[in-house]
């Protein structure tokens, strides 16, 4: 049906796009995860003076060292 190098040249561009779409998928699934793990909120305790993250979203988060609710800082 296929000469040898036409059934060798398909094989070969159909692996290297598997191995692309691979590529492109585990690149956009950890560019989304660290995305994620960048964005962050900062808080300042009033209570205890101490500096804390959180996720991007959240108004209010609990201190990790005194648990007073704080509100986000804004810049």
């Amino acid at each position: 049906m296929f000469e040898l190098t036409t059934a060798a040249v398909i094989y070969c561009v159909l692996v290297a796009v598997v191995f692309l779409g691979l590529w492109l998928y585990y690149d956009h699934r950890d560019h989304r995860a660290f995305e994620l793990e960048r964005r962050k909120g900062t808080f300042h305790c009033i209570r205890c003076d101490t500096l804390y993250s959180a996720p991007v979203g959240m108004e209010t988060c609990a201190c990790p060292q005194c648990a007073h609710a704080n509100v986000r800082l804004r810049f």
